[in-house]
């Protein structure tokens, strides 16, 4: 059986056992009611006969029948009592409706009457059968003479008990009416909200929900229609960084503004990048509707700070090769040059040529060598340097430069300098200054690692400048680009740092960029 019709007869028989208990309530309280009104019904006639100066005087007296009988009778007739009875102070009957009872020992105990104590309301079966009868004591002065006992026949009271029902079973029907409607409407709305399904198979549901959201490696986050978080696995909230309460708005979580429009948007997003904390996340979003209902937006995420990571050693060690390669074909040109000059016989020539490459070796190389001594950061500047110069960049390191430690963190500072960096050499490649050259600057102030990079660009312009670190954002034409800055800036502020934009550029010089990096290198001994 379906549970929807389990509780729709649930529900029936509550209704029914509660209409049947207080059915049987009702009957009860009626009954006791009505009871009590034919008992002080009799007990006032009760009275009135016992007060009447004949019936005083006569049962005084303990004269049967007679005028006694016929006051008896007068009274059962108007008042359509089954019975007046009247007994003196022994209980010997002196009036009753049937006179072959009289002098007789009445049938029910007449000891508390007799004993001046009034009995209101008694169910007791007598010569006339069952009846409702109340009984009043006799006085003359200050004694008691007799009992008068009235009684009504048990017919009265339940038939009047019985009609009494019967409209309160009509109502108890209509009761019942309303709430077995009241029950089928509320399972109908159960089948509805729950469409059809059973507890067993909604219970089933909760699990592979919770197996799908926590099993799967990448991060979900589902938001309803009011933009508050509907769901949320573990790994969501590991990659932004920040816990993700349900139910907490989405405005009031700081996510980056690529999540916020994505969100916003509500328009199908494929493989948006988006930076979360140091993580570079691939951002995918989808508009989830049912039955021409909004149900909100699922966004998953997945960790590519890793291949970036990889991506930028690759880069930098691709960077390395090419400039070594050209340095190679370079080599081998002097090389040539040099076989010919000894070839000829110009060996004063040769001998010159041979000093002229020597020193510029020595210089070129001592520059970075001497200045900066971590291998990550040399390696670097190397291939930056061979870079510049094939885009027609001229790189160099200041002369005030001085980093005589070496990097705890390579990547952090990596990220930074590679990024600054490549900006740079973009800005000189495309601005009207010529010859185009970039300038960095590097400087060591115990732990921590400054850095400054000027190029001979156009600079930044002031609309772009209050925004140029937000992700997305790029002086580049080509698509693909904004997030060089942001993760140098995330990379720097999660070690207590920050990246900064000193100096937007003028006529002399193009954008200057400093950044801090604390703790990033290794204390002096």
């Amino acid at each position: 059986m379906r549970f929807s019709r389990q509780i729709l007869i649930l529900q029936i028989g509550v209704v029914l056992l509660l209409l049947v208990v207080g059915f049987a309530l009702v009957g009860w309280l009626l009954w006791g009611t009505l009871r009590d009104q034919y008992g002080e019904r009799a007990l006032a006639i009760a009275r009135s006969v016992a007060v009447d100066p004949v019936v005083v005087q006569d049962v005084a007296a303990r004269r049967p029948g007679g005028e006694l009988e016929q006051r008896v009778q007068e009274v059962t007739r108007r008042a359509d009592a089954l019975f007046v009875v009247i007994t003196d102070d022994n209980g010997i009957r002196l009036a009753h409706p049937d006179p072959a009872q009289i002098g007789k020992l009445v049938s029910t105990d007449a000891s508390e009457a007799l004993a001046g104590k009034e009995v209101v309301s008694s169910v007791q079966a007598g010569t006339l059968g069952l009846s409702v009868r109340s009984k009043t004591p006799v006085w003359s002065g200050d004694r008691v003479v007799g009992e008068v006992s009235v009684g009504f026949e048990i017919g009265a009271p339940v038939d009047e008990l019985v009609r009494l029902l019967l409209i309160s079973m009509a109502f108890a029907a209509g009761a019942l009416a309303l709430g077995v409607g009241a029950s089928a409407l509320l399972t109908r709305r159960l089948n509805r909200l729950t469409h059809g399904l059973e507890p067993r198979e909604l219970t089933e549901l909760l699990y592979e929900r919770e197996a799908v959201l926590h099993g799967i490696g990448e991060g979900m986050l589902a938001i309803d229609a009011r933009g508050r978080v509907s769901a949320r696995n573990d790994e969501a909230e590991r990659l932004l960084g920040k816990p993700l309460p349900v139910g907490a708005q989405v405005s009031e979580l700081d996510l980056s503004p690529r999540l916020d429009r994505a969100v916003a948007e509500r328009q199908p997003v494929d493989n948006l990048l988006a930076v979360a904390g140091n993580r570079v996340l691939v951002v995918n979003s989808r508009a989830v509707t049912r039955d021409e209902r909004d149900l909100g937006t699922v966004l998953t995420f997945r960790d590519r700070t890793d291949l970036d990571a990889l991506t930028r050693e690759l880069d930098a060690v691709r960077s390395l090769s090419d400039g070594l390669r050209a340095q190679r074909h370079e080599f081998s040109n002097r090389l040539h040059t040099l076989s010919g000059l000894l070839q000829l016989g110009h060996n004063g020539e040769a001998i010159e040529y041979l000093q002229t490459l020597t020193d510029t070796s020595i210089g070129s190389s001592g520059v970075v060598g001497e200045s900066v001594r971590d291998p990550y950061l040399q390696a670097l500047l190397a291939a930056k340097i061979e870079q510049a110069q094939e885009k027609g960049v001229r790189l160099t390191l200041s002369d005030d430069s001085w980093v005589p430690t070496a990097v705890t963190d390579p990547i952090a500072a990596n990220t930074v300098l590679g990024n600054l960096v490549d900006n740079a050499v973009h800005a000189a490649r495309m601005g009207a200054r010529r010859p185009a050259w970039v300038e960095v600057a590097l400087l060591a102030e115990g732990t921590t690692l400054h850095v400054s990079v000027v190029d001979s660009g156009a600079g930044i312009s002031a609309e772009v400048g209050d925004d140029l670190f937000d992700e997305g954002v790029s002086t580049k034409l080509s698509p693909g680009h904004g997030l060089g800055l942001a993760l140098a800036r995330q990379a720097a502020t999660a070690r207590g740092g920050n990246v900064w934009l000193a100096d937007a550029g003028g006529e002399e010089q193009g954008a200057l960029f400093v950044a801090a990096l604390p703790e990033l290198l290794e204390g002096v001994s």
